[in-house]
């Protein structure tokens, strides 16, 4: 079996990188030799201030139909649906080495202009740097309730979903090692996805989320999706006609787990139960996709 294969690789290969560096330094590079910079919180106030949004920034992730997994496209699906919502012009760019091309190793990353940003909070913290905010009208509190919806999403609906594809071994071996390995020559293909999978369950591990059984997961899935049913009541977005952040995040967690195919249909059978996030999917879809009734994925 696969892991018998692993144990079999000569002993110099588990001191190779985790990280696979790209042959085309271009990729990540950000012209006339100048490398990217790899914006912290802190940096970001003192140098994205003052700069117009470029024509040619670029959102990176894996390749979509043969390599990207459910955590990750549900990420970038974010973060591509808060740019449309502020407007700011993209191109969405897949890479086999998208993964190794993010200086933090995050998926999305962002390259705009000079400066490479993953994290949604550090991507959504530089646009407002640009004098862009789709909550500069809402008072603190209201801001402070997007915070708690987001982390509960990120904590909750994030969580269950990199448990699914890595801890549970129904869909580890059925998806997750196909797709993750399959951009990867043998044996660096078996090396990589393990050392990937002990990366995740390491992080589950520290939030206490290996502790879990799966029926224990999709019961907290439920939870959170009833919490967040219950808040957008029949609204159009949460807070109102306009969209926030915290719609944008919503949007790229429910549309993924609804439209990713798994050996257990569960999660979406969960999210399917609550209307108005269905609906709330499909309104965004159709109005910052530009997909029509018979384009869309519902």
């Amino acid at each position: 079996n696969d892991i018998d294969i692993v144990h079999k690789l000569p002993s110099w290969i588990y001191f190779l990188p985790l990280k696979v560096v790209s042959l085309n330094t271009s990729e990540a590079s950000c012209g006339a030799g100048m490398p990217c910079v790899l914006m912290s919180e802190a940096m970001l106030l003192e140098f994205g201030a003052g700069n117009q949004w470029p024509d040619d920034a670029q959102l990176f992730q894996p390749l979509e139909l043969e390599q990207i997994l459910l955590p990750d496209n549900a990420n970038s699906l974010v973060v591509q649906t808060y740019l449309n919502m502020c407007g700011l012009p993209f191109s969405l760019e897949m890479r086999a080495n998208a993964e190794s091309m993010s200086p933090s190793g995050q998926i999305p990353f962002l390259k705009c202009g000079r400066f490479v940003l993953s994290d949604i909070d550090n991507i959504i913290s530089f646009i407002n740097t640009k004098g862009i905010s789709l909550t500069e009208k809402l008072d603190q509190e209201t801001k402070a309730d997007i915070r708690t919806y987001m982390s509960l999403v990120d904590n909750v609906l994030g969580c269950a979903e990199q448990y699914v594809c890595w801890f549970d071994d129904v869909t580890f071996n059925a998806v997750t090692k196909l797709r993750y390995s399959s951009v990867y020559p043998w044996p660096l293909n078996k090396v990589l996805t393990y050392r990937k999978r002990k990366e995740v369950i390491r992080k589950l591990a520290a939030v206490d989320w290996t502790q879990k059984s799966i029926d224990k997961v999709y019961s907290e899935v439920d939870y959170c999706c009833s919490i967040l049913s219950e808040a957008l009541d029949n609204k159009t977005f949460f807070y109102g006609e306009v969209p926030t952040e915290v719609d944008a995040m919503i949007f790229g967690h429910i549309f993924t787990i609804l439209t990713t195919t798994l050996p257990n249909s569960q999660l979406a059978d969960i999210v399917k139960k609550y209307k108005n996030l269905v609906s709330h999917c499909i309104f965004i879809e159709k109005a910052y996709f530009s997909k029509t009734d018979s384009e869309s994925c519902f």
